[in-house]
């Protein structure tokens, strides 16, 4: 292969295509487009506008970029949507981030969560933070502006600069015999994703797999210290509330290579103990980023709302605490009764094929 075959396959390769729903509001589009024409500077890039043009993306790096307004919808983005949903495949191999651009102070966390499951569900990756939002007045920008010593929309442009060259510039790290950390708040004897996570476990090879319990004891939910207190604790990788989660997850956190989440669904939500764990791993995180972990998840619920929770830990674990999201991160069971999830039909096929998909995402040289 000649250079100038490399330096082009490697260029389709780093290719981005920039999928653009159309706004019908044109007039609402200006500050996204701006934010764009600054992101993508010196960037190949392709852009899709139409849903026929929605299609072989397989392989490619993506960025979602949807105007909101001010109701929250755009009605062509619903289309991509559908497309997501109802092709699980269409954008295997996919690495992606999205920009969401708002008219009001709502709706563009739970739009993105909604586009991220979709997309993930249908084979796209997720690196860390891959999300980018601009609310009516970009107040979520303070603190980020400040740091930079800016104002509210140029940092607004810079940290869409920023995910722009981290989906070009992803790569799949494989490691040979991944650490997996597994956390749960379940009874082993009655719980149904505890039982499902057994049926998984057989089936993965060359691991290194560590159980936590956050079952017994009351944790201290995250009570939100002031930020020198927390970067005090954060130094020593320890939290004022110490507990298991200080003497327990943060050291089994940092090992390991892959999270592996276990949660019954719980009123639409993942359980107190779990969630209180997942923010109190803010001290750990003002230490470390989690960019290079992956995380995974086992999720049943008793009638419905298992993608709700889903959409929970992408918000928690993906979007704010860093983690990779790898292609198809979750396995969703719908179970009640005791012992019940055994009794569904191909359900030791398919925690089979998780196991499996769980190695290939941590294992595997990407293609």
């Amino acid at each position: 292969m000649t250079n100038r075959v490399k330096e082009e396959k490697n260029c389709e390769e780093r290719m981005l295509y920039v999928i653009r729903p159309v706004c019908a509001e044109p007039s609402k589009t200006k500050r996204l487009d701006q934010v764009l024409e600054f992101a993508l500077e010196g960037i190949p890039y392709k852009k899709i506008t139409t849903i026929e043009d929605f299609q072989n993306l397989k392989g490619k790096r993506l960025l979602f970029a949807v105007n909101l307004g001010e109701s929250g919808i755009n009605l062509e983005y619903y289309q991509y949507l559908k497309e997501m949903r109802l092709h699980p495949d269409l954008l295997k191999n996919c690495v992606g981030g999205l920009i969401l651009d708002g008219s009001s102070e709502l709706y563009t966390k739970s739009v993105a969560r909604e586009l991220v499951f979709a997309a993930n569900q249908a084979g796209c990756t997720f690196p860390g933070r891959p999300l980018v939002e601009g609310t009516r007045v970009l107040f979520n920008f303070k603190v980020q502006a400040k740091n930079l010593n800016t104002d509210c929309f140029s940092a607004y442009l810079e940290a869409s600069r920023i995910l722009v060259h981290q989906i070009v510039n992803y790569e799949k790290k494989p490691v040979k015999e991944p650490k997996l950390l597994v956390l749960h708040a379940s009874n082993h004897k009655t719980s149904n994703t505890m039982t499902l996570w057994n049926l998984v476990k057989e089936s993965l090879e060359h691991c290194f797999i560590q159980e936590i319990s956050l079952r017994n004891g009351a944790i201290q939910d995250c009570a939100g210290c002031p930020y020198t207190m927390c970067m005090h604790y954060s130094a020593d990788s320890k939290c004022y509330y110490g507990g298991v989660v200080v003497e327990q997850v943060y050291p089994a956190i940092s090992e390991c290579d892959a999270l592996v989440m276990l949660c019954p669904n719980y009123n639409d939500a993942v359980s107190a103990n779990v969630s209180a764990s997942i923010n109190r791993l803010t001290a750990l995180f003002r230490k470390q980023r989690f960019y290079e972990k992956k995380v995974f998840a086992l999720i049943v619920s008793g009638y419905s709302g298992g993608d709700i929770v889903a959409q929970q830990l992408i918000g928690a674990l993906n979007m704010n605490k860093s983690f990779t999201l790898p292609e198809k991160f979750c396995m969703l069971e719908t179970a009640n009764d005791p012992g019940s999830i055994l009794q569904i039909n191909g359900i030791a096929e398919r925690a089979e094929a998780f196991a499996h998909h769980i190695q290939k995402c941590l294992c595997e040289k990407a293609t």
